[in-house]
């Protein structure tokens, strides 16, 4: 089988400008890739069939964004080739991570090899922008500065600083968040600038403080060694650190009730490695 990684993401801030007429936010983010993967393994069959085994618990089929991905490519390609997928997850689910859009981006793009396709890495964004907006950033595989719904990018180069994550233990509503009557809409566009001097937020860190208590906790524990931000709409949070053995000082203390890990920021996707 074919091995290929499903890397995670952080969202080192995030602002909203405006809400569109269809209900969808304007966004303003940077999104890092850090070297925490799923693992995906791939094996091209010759009747057609699209057959996926996945060690992510409760996902019902309508949410699988690995069998959906699969689907579109097929369909949009013609092609009558089938694939056995197999995912190991790693990346904790409802955290902010990305990992359920980088699970999806890594399948278009490993299809597209597996299967000879040789579509570019735009028409995969595009296919992948109707299962999330988050799948095309993992489609091309940079760090990039996000804008529209989080579609709209522009490839950065940032420095790779460690970064230590928590995960609460809780799965954070995307829809519950963004719905929420205050939160902030109108926030003011910014450039890298403001981003580098530090004049900047999740706008979403206040709603979740207030609905999600471990994660309000988490942050107030973790803020004690470095500034803690939250990661899209969580529940993950990360706190970054100039090295390595300064975050695993940190994890080293963390607490029984949450998981917590190391990880690297990468300006190149991980995904791009057939390991």
């Amino acid at each position: 089988m074919i091995h290929y990684l499903a890397p995670a993401k952080l969202n080192l801030f995030l602002h909203i400008t405006s809400r569109r007429s269809d209900g969808y936010h304007c966004l303003q983010t940077i999104f890092q890739f850090i070297d925490y993967c799923d693992n995906l393994y791939f094996n091209k069959r010759a009747d057609g069939l699209l057959l996926c085994e996945t060690t992510a618990k409760d996902l019902p089929p309508e949410q699988d964004l690995v069998l959906r991905a699969a689907h579109l490519l097929k369909k949009y390609s013609g092609t009558s080739l089938g694939i056995d997928i197999q995912v190991e997850k790693k990346i904790p689910m409802g955290g902010g991570l990305g990992g359920g859009s980088s699970d999806a981006a890594t399948v278009l793009l490993a299809l597209n090899n597996i299967w000879q396709l040789g579509l570019s890495y735009d028409i995969l964004a595009k296919l992948g922008l109707s299962l999330g907006a988050d799948v095309p950033v993992f489609v091309h595989g940079h760090a990039a500065w996000a804008e529209g719904v989080g579609e709209s990018l522009r490839s950065i180069v940032l420095d790779e600083p460690w970064y230590f994550i928590i995960d609460p233990g809780c799965s954070v509503s995307t829809a519950e968040i963004f719905s929420a009557k205050d939160l902030t809409r109108d926030a003011l566009s910014i450039t890298m600038d403001d981003y580098l001097g530090g004049r900047c937020t999740n706008v979403c860190e206040k709603i979740v403080r207030q609905y999600y208590p471990q994660v309000d906790k988490a942050l107030d524990w973790l803020s004690q060694y470095s500034p803690a931000r939250l990661t899209g709409t969580g529940a993950c949070l990360f706190a970054r650190f100039d090295n390595r053995a300064q975050a695993q000082a940190v994890l080293s203390e963390l607490p029984s009730e949450w998981h917590g890990f190391v990880a690297q920021g990468k300006n190149v996707s991980p995904a791009r490695i057939i390991c």
